[in-house]
């Protein structure tokens, strides 16, 4: 006896002629068919959707630099630009008064106030910069520190489109020209270290910062007030790691084949309860159901 391999064919062919079309399951079908493209489109949009992971660690994300870059923003509006400077100290025995490089001011408000900009960088140790008159030749009569920060940064920027829940500027446009005048603002920052790795490997290397706000009076020598704006810092042994995952391939075909599936199956159920009702009810009409 010849073997016959269509012999282990469970998907048996029914000839045309013995099949019925009915207008009930033509509506199942395309209603089938849109539920079934309405899901796919879905679950593509799922599958091309990157999973951001975030996981804490105690480890020194940057262990090959020392420094971390500082980015400021920030405009005070009835200070004019000759008046102000940055000073930089910490525990290292760092003092700068008057730091210059990669140091950007603008007049606005006709020369009357000044837009301040700066980068630069910090020991991993705790320490404070602060905006203010210190390093001016002449100080001004009414000082006036009220201002709008506009970015404060430690490290490196995110890649845009990321699109991360953190702390990564949170002073940004902070509006403190309702204080004031001559109070003194203090900013306490705990700077947390944090990786961010994309899906292709590539690591950055930002800083994210929460803080607490206090304003004062503060008198210099000779009992003059001389307020300024601190900020002062101290890092955290904790570090945030970001990891980009993309869902493997194989997920995505499992839920594709769950979903042509999963609606064929249904539908098919639904249009023979459909139909065996229609031809009970005709039966019933004719007299014929027994």
């Amino acid at each position: 006896m010849q073997f016959d391999i269509r012999r282990f064919d469970i998907y048996r062919k029914v000839p045309k002629d013995l099949t019925q079309p009915t207008l009930t399951g033509a509506i199942i079908s395309i209603s089938s068919c849109l539920f079934m493209l309405f899901l796919f489109i879905s679950e593509l949009k799922e599958y091309l959707t990157v999973d951001v992971q975030s996981v804490l660690t105690v480890d020194d994300p940057v262990k090959h630099s020392e420094k971390i870059p500082v980015f400021i923003n920030i405009t005070l509006p009835n200070l004019a630009c000759h008046y102000i400077g940055l000073d930089i100290q910490d525990d290292m025995g760092r003092h700068e008064v008057g730091f210059r490089d990669n140091t950007h001011k603008e007049s606005i408000n006709e020369e009357r106030g000044c837009r301040f900009e700066s980068h630069f960088l910090i020991n991993k140790v705790p320490g404070n910069f602060h905006v203010s008159t210190h390093s001016s030749h002449e100080q001004p009569q009414d000082p006036d520190m009220t201002h709008i920060i506009h970015k404060l940064r430690f490290g490196m920027d995110l890649e845009s489109g990321k699109d991360v829940q953190g702390s990564f500027n949170p002073l940004k446009n902070t509006d403190r020209t309702g204080a004031n005048a001559l109070a003194t603002h203090d900013y306490i920052l705990r700077v947390v270290p944090t990786v961010y790795e994309d899906k292709r490997g590539n690591i950055r290397y930002p800083f994210q910062y929460t803080y607490s706000y206090r304003d004062m009076m503060q008198m210099g020598h000779g009992g003059r007030i001389m307020p300024a704006i601190w900020f002062r810092y101290e890092m955290s042994p904790i570090t945030v790691r970001y990891v980009e995952k993309s869902k493997p391939f194989y997920t995505f075909l499992v839920m594709i084949c769950a979903i042509i599936g999963g609606t064929f199956t249904v539908a098919g159920i639904i249009d023979s309860l459909i139909f065996s009702a229609a031809e009970i009810i005709k039966k019933a009409e004719l007299g014929k159901l027994s």
